[in-house]
């Protein structure tokens, strides 16, 4: 199978369960082929974790889950040494971090240093315990879900963290004909219950390798800096898109350029990519923020005043 084929799959696959949002899919596979992790922000009941749970079931590897709460531990996540009176020693008992999809629910609702816990394991693909370094596998990825920062009982993720996600998504509301086939779906049941795995990890490392193969020309290279630079000088924002953002907006380009089978990345994907990618990197100034103006806005606006390549 070539790698197209196995994304068209999983994307049939998942929306069998997910109803109405073909592009939210789409973009979430983006960075899982890229190795990236994903940030779902929405009110509750929108389908964040019925999302990661269809993703993991239609590829038949180790899914966990963690449910965020203000009491949760660091140690809760990432595991903890144990003592064994009949051996002697301290045993270590690995956390749900040691997984393939990691599904993080409600992050925010957890206290800044438990949530800090996940950012080496994010960014590095491992993880520290007692000064020994512990490798993750290679298919390690990260959805977290979060409530709006203005939900009771929240805490702001930090930047540092913020800039870890890949992409982040908000997948809204279903359009009326939508939300009664859903409900008219679950008379009998939940879809998840009945989906199987279409693919396997060998395909996905396949398709990851084809991403990393799609080209990507240096005019194109010098327009996705451009575009970081320009939030970065930009009156309404106090910090803009970091170089990792450029990184991924880039990696996610060339995966949207393998999902519509071509072997090159031209400036649509770039541009559809954008808002996901570099959104939530954005801190939006106090005074700009009170009079309305939207980190996707900024980003619109730079599109449309910049100049597009070829």
């Amino acid at each position: 199978m070539i790698a197209v084929d196995i994304y068209t799959l999983l994307l049939g696959n998942i929306q069998k369960v997910i109803k109405g949002k073909e592009q939210m899919i789409k973009m979430m596979l983006a960075a899982f082929f890229c190795g990236g992790h994903v940030l779902l922000e929405d009110v509750p009941g929108t389908g964040k974790t019925t999302l990661a749970k269809a993703l993991a079931k239609s590829i038949g590897t180790g899914f966990k889950r963690i449910q965020f709460t203000p009491d949760l531990l660091p140690s809760d996540i990432i595991g903890v040494s144990v003592y064994n009176h009949h051996e002697g020693v301290f045993s270590f008992h690995q956390g749900p971090i040691f997984t393939n999809i990691l599904l993080a629910d409600e992050i925010n609702r957890a206290s800044p240093r438990t949530q800090s816990a996940l950012l080496e394991a994010m960014g590095e693909k491992q993880v520290t315990v007692e000064g020994k370094r512990m490798i993750l596998d290679n298919l390690f990825f990260v959805i977290a879900t979060e409530n709006p920062v203005e939900s009771h009982g929240t805490y702001p993720l930090p930047e540092s963290q913020m800039d870890r996600f890949m992409i982040k998504l908000s997948p809204g509301y279903l359009e009326r004909d939508e939300e009664v086939l859903v409900i008219s779906e679950q008379l009998m049941g939940h879809p998840l219950n009945t989906i199987e795995s279409v693919t396997c990890e060998e395909d996905i490392s396949r398709v990851m390798d084809a991403v990393l193969s799609v080209r990507i020309s240096e005019e194109l290279r010098y327009y996705i800096v451009d575009i970081a630079r320009a939030t970065r000088q930009n009156e309404h924002v106090a910090v803009g898109a970091s170089v990792r953002a450029s990184l991924a907006l880039m990696k996610i380009a060339q995966a949207l350029a393998l999902f519509d089978g071509r072997g090159f990345v031209i400036p649509e994907d770039i541009e559809e990519a954008a808002v996901a990618v570099v959104g939530h990197r954005l801190q939006i100034l106090p005074q700009s923020k009170f009079a309305g103006i939207t980190a996707q806005a900024v980003i619109h606006k730079v599109l449309n005043e910049m100049k597009k390549p070829g």
